[in-house]
């Protein structure tokens, strides 16, 4: 028993994982922090997209990790805002999700819910609530300027997955098979 629990946590940190790890918290990290339109209640970018791919390849454990430690490296070396740990645990729940959804199997239908569930509970829900607890703002006001974000940000995750599994998806799901 003993010796499947160590089996399990060389995966879990084998160098190939740490490396592709590493390397998606770096993307993730310049995508949000510089390649990014923000203001103080909105941000809309392709950060999204090394989380994706932590998800489809490493599973949720791994991507929620690599979603967590890019928003708090990145808040720490590149602040828009006060640092809120709120913000990093949406991150990792972003990671989970798309680790939990898209991790070795991407149909289209997956890719739809956990979008969906991305914008419009984490993100617009969840996000707007540690904005609100953040800056002591009221929630509906706020709720209602957020939704232009997630009005862009759903079609442009929808595309840009589904291109991301047309174009890589075999290439990604072999790793996966290789790395899970």
């Amino acid at each position: 028993m003993s010796e499947q629990n160590n089996q399990k946590n060389k995966k879990l940190i084998s160098i190939q994982s740490l490396v592709l790890m590493a390397t998606l918290v770096a993307m993730e990290i310049v995508l949000s922090r510089m390649l990014s339109y923000s203001v103080w209640d909105m941000k809309i970018g392709f950060a999204f997209l090394p989380v994706v791919i932590a998800g489809i390849v490493l599973g949720p454990v791994r991507a929620a990790i690599v979603a967590a430690l890019a928003d708090f490296l990145g808040a720490t070396l590149f602040p828009i805002g006060a640092y809120f740990p709120g913000f990093t645990l949406t991150a990792a729940l972003v990671g989970a999700l798309y680790g939990l959804f898209l991790h070795k199997d991407q149909p289209f239908w997956k890719i739809l819910v956990s979008v969906s569930i991305h914008q419009l509970i984490l993100s617009l829900l969840l996000n707007t609530y540690w904005i609100c607890a953040l800056y002591d703002s009221p929630f509906s006001p706020l709720l209602v300027t957020r939704l232009l974000q997630c009005t862009i940000m759903i079609p442009v995750e929808l595309l840009v997955i589904g291109l991301l599994v047309k174009t890589l998806g075999e290439f990604l799901r072999k790793k996966a098979l290789q790395w899970a």
